[in-house]
């Protein structure tokens, strides 16, 4: 493998910084995050070790040239740092550097709906032909399921993932892209399984922008990202940019017609469209917004107490364990409650512990491997962090997560495109 993704620079922003953007200390109007204190502390140096080797890892499986990760212990301390290089050029990896949320994303598109159900504006049972026109025959589909992946819809992705390769700077009409979803068989009948789809998130955003005469954008801003503090949290305009002016390379490897996938010289996606993803993966971040909306994510910081959001959790699937779970635009992972995804040039995950505040923001800049990669690596990071030792005077969590770091290295390593460097 090619020299700059051997490179492991490392960039550490101070403990203090770090807590402090976890802390709460965020504009007027804004919303507290129910969870343990941050300690103002880095975590020890084992641990950090053990975090960063998992990291690396996970960075030549998918041919990676650099990642971001940030892991959060309250009884413990905190790690954010910036890995590898930015590619072919070089350019060490800035912990602050921004890049595209994923999937991450459709959480929050689900947070708006969340809120507009709250306020009264519009109610989650609602079918969704409501509030988005040109959908006949889906009157038995209702917001809630959107949310919960148990709609039925199939995602317009895989059907324009060739397209996108090919013409990243396109500009996608939300609504033609509801087509390509609906166009496609459904999944199951509304409310049978959980099934992955784009399509949801997508449709959910125009019911929110038809409940609010505002853009999605404009309501992710103000119900969303300010009162969280999320400064560099925004869902961009459509036309080609990077995400930020200052972004995290992003890089998409392709398999050629033997199968061997291009791991030395991968297409860059740094510069694309955000409306292809849109409601589902368009959102643009950074480490630290993305480890606290963990956190509210987790707790509900945004809705009532009483919030039935995570009500109901059903099955991810038949082949996934039975800890693995999704509701309300989330997937819940034992204890941990997030979201994980792809989209062009990134692989994302983010997970927090609603009780112990416990949490851990990832992204890896290649999207060519298994889509559960992001997820697998937060999992991994989060068993390491669990077991982190105690701060003077605080006291190590007694709960457990219900699987090891070992095993989500694993999955991670059967799954890889890339080979490690020769020694």
């Amino acid at each position: 493998m090619a020299r700059w993704r051997r490179s492991a620079a490392i960039a550490i922003a101070t403990a203090g910084a770090l807590a402090l953007a976890l802390s709460g200390c965020t504009p007027q109007g804004s919303v507290s995050i129910d969870v343990p204190a941050q300690v103002d502390a880095p975590l020890p140096e084992a641990t950090v070790a053990e975090l960063q080797d998992a990291v690396n890892a996970a960075m030549v499986a998918t041919g990676s040239s650099g990642a971001i990760v940030g892991v959060w212990a309250p009884w413990s301390g905190s790690w954010v740092a910036g890995l590898g290089t930015q590619g072919p050029g070089g350019g060490e990896v800035a912990s602050d550097l921004t890049f595209r949320a994923a999937e991450v994303t459709g959480a929050m598109t689900c947070d708006a709906l969340y809120v507009l159900d709250a306020d009264g504006t519009l109610s989650m049972s609602d079918p969704i032909d409501k509030w988005v026109s040109n959908l006949p025959g889906y009157d038995d589909i209702t917001l809630r399921q959107l949310c919960d992946g148990t709609s039925g819809i199939a995602s317009y992705t895989s059907t324009l993932e060739g397209a996108v390769l090919a013409n990243p700077d396109r500009v996608w009409n939300a609504r033609e892209l509801m087509a390509y979803g609906i166009a496609r068989p459904r999944l199951n009948a509304p409310g049978d399984a959980y099934g992955t789809s784009a399509t949801n998130y997508l449709i959910a955003g125009l019911a929110v922008e038809r409940a609010t005469n505002e853009t999605l954008s404009a309501v992710i801003a103000e119900r969303v990202a300010q009162p969280l503090g999320l400064s560099a949290t925004s869902l961009p305009a459509p036309e080609s940019a990077t995400p930020g002016p200052t972004p995290l390379s992003g890089y998409w490897s392709q398999p050629n017609a033997e199968g061997v996938w291009n791991c030395t010289d991968p297409a860059d996606f740094t510069e694309m469209s955000s409306s292809y993803g849109g409601a589902a993966a368009g959102a643009v971040t950074s480490i630290t917004d993305l480890g606290r909306y963990a956190q509210a994510l987790a707790t509900k910081a945004l809705l009532p107490a009483d919030s039935d959001r995570f009500a109901n959790p059903v099955p991810v699937g038949p082949d996934q364990p039975t800890w693995f779970t999704a509701t309300g635009g989330t997937f819940q992972a034992g204890s941990l409650i997030g979201q994980f995804g792809w989209t062009p040039g990134y692989m994302t995950a983010a997970f927090a512990d609603p009780q112990t505040g416990m949490s851990v923001a990832v992204v890896l800049n290649n999207s060519g491997g298994n889509k559960f990669t992001g997820a697998w690596l937060a999992w991994e990071l989060a068993a390491i962090a669990s077991k982190s030792p105690a701060a003077e005077g605080q006291t190590l969590p007694e709960a457990g997560l219900p699987w090891t770091a070992e095993q989500m290295r694993d999955s991670i390593a059967q799954n890889a495109i890339c080979a490690p460097p020769a020694s």
